[in-house]
């Protein structure tokens, strides 16, 4: 195995995780999820519609999620949910960052960091 395949690019997962995380609470489209990533994270992960519309794609693909179109004020949207299948997803994806959060931390607080705060 080489360092490439045992050290994956973890940060490609992000905006999957975040994503089904705020469609866990409720339907929303897309240019929602974008801002509430935005806010959700005083604005430490910025995410366009351009990273955003294709990973909600491919997530509604595998049955990760499922849409619906849904007209409020006079617009048309789509609005995007979970699905069971989207849970198991997301629960999967939160323990792997889970995990890998405690790493990142446990090595940080060894060093100059002092104790890091969970």
């Amino acid at each position: 195995m080489t360092s490439r395949e045992s050290n994956p690019n973890f940060m490609n997962g992000v905006p999957e995780l975040l994503i089904l995380r705020l469609l866990e609470d409720a339907e929303m489209y897309g240019y929602e999820i974008v801002q509430t990533i935005r806010e959700r994270t005083d604005s430490v992960i910025v995410v366009g519609e351009g990273v955003v519309y294709p990973v909600l794609h491919a997530l509604e693909r595998t049955g990760a999620l499922k849409s619906r179109r849904k007209t409020v004020a006079g617009r048309s949207r789509i609005y995007y949910s979970l699905t069971k299948a989207g849970s198991r997803k997301l629960a999967g994806l939160a323990a792997q960052w889970m995990s890998l959060a405690g790493a990142i931390r446990k090595t940080l607080a060894g060093g100059q960091y002092g104790d890091v705060v969970a």
